[in-house]
């Protein structure tokens, strides 16, 4: 075996680690594969004669990919004015497949993504990074330009925002069972069905994409979010079910294309949070085949 094909053979045995670094890092798996293929390139361009753990040069590089990918993204103001919805992984109602499974690891929800959108980019690649990978902060240091101190505090205050994400319910049947009754009382237009289901608390985000073409918007509290689900009611029955990151949600297809990706968050038998993405731009980069798998 040459040294291109045994490098190509170690970066392929890490490359399902290095997309759940991108994709926690970006919130977008189609941004994910760019960032990792960006590392192979990079991975090509160097020496690794004295590179001692592949695995750990090759996470830090697509992470500082990813770094750079966030701030160019920021800068060019491809961020919506209100909050951001991630690209969801939507697979089948029965499973996914093992590659989306391990993308997806301990517990990666559309909830907890979106507070990851909310973080400054370098505390993003902190907190992913040590809390997610357990990458030590003298090696994160460099990456993000700070101290190995700084580093720790970038990770601890990212730490704070994301114990704030309420803990889903672990049973899939029962997170459908609550999501199949919110979308029956939007169907009907049976809004005190719709009440019953919803925490006192419950926050929506909803995700159109950038102004002013499109605009996100997020709203709080049941009589909002009741509101804002009656102006959807009329594409309710183009919804079907599908798993969102794992959790019992919904896609909303019509005539073969992708209208929108809704992710819940079930605690307790009451939908705390939903997110819907309806941004025509990057629901067309999701895998369209959604839901087949």
């Amino acid at each position: 075996m040459d040294d291109r094909e045994y490098l190509t053979r170690q970066f392929e045995a890490h490359r399902v680690h290095l997309r759940s670094v991108a994709y926690r890092m970006l919130g977008s798996l189609s941004d994910a594969d760019d960032a990792v293929q960006e590392s192979w390139v990079r991975l090509n361009r160097v020496d690794t004669s004295a590179v001692e753990n592949l695995g750990g040069w090759l996470t830090t590089v697509v992470a500082r990919v990813s770094l750079d990918m966030l701030r160019a993204r920021r800068a060019r103001g491809e961020e919506p004015l209100g909050p951001r919805v991630p690209e969801p992984i939507v697979s089948r109602e029965d499973g996914m497949d093992p590659e989306h499974e391990a993308l997806l690891a301990d517990g990666v929800g559309l909830a907890l993504l979106v507070v990851l959108e909310q973080l400054s980019p370098p505390e993003r690649l902190a907190f992913v990074l040590h809390d997610m990978f357990a990458v030590p902060f003298e090696e994160i240091a460099p990456v993000v330009g700070r101290s190995p101190a700084a580093a720790r505090q970038l990770a601890s205050r990212a730490r704070r925002r994301v114990r704030g994400t309420p803990p889903p319910d672990a049973d899939l049947a029962r997170q459908r069972r609550v999501v199949d009754a919110f979308m029956a009382a939007a169907r009907e237009g049976d809004f005190d069905a719709l009440v019953a289901v919803l925490d006192p608390e419950i926050v929506m985000r909803v995700d159109r994409g950038p102004a002013p073409a499109g605009g996100s918007a997020e709203f709080r509290g049941v009589p909002a979010v009741v509101g804002q689900v009656a102006t959807f009611a009329p594409l309710a029955r183009f919804a079907r079910p599908a798993l969102v990151n794992g959790a019992a949600g919904f896609v909303v297809e019509r005539g073969g294309r992708p209208l929108a990706v809704a992710g819940f968050t079930v605690v307790d038998g009451s939908v705390v949070e939903i997110d819907l993405l309806a941004d025509p731009a990057r629901l067309r980069a999701l895998d369209v085949a959604m839901g087949d798998g």
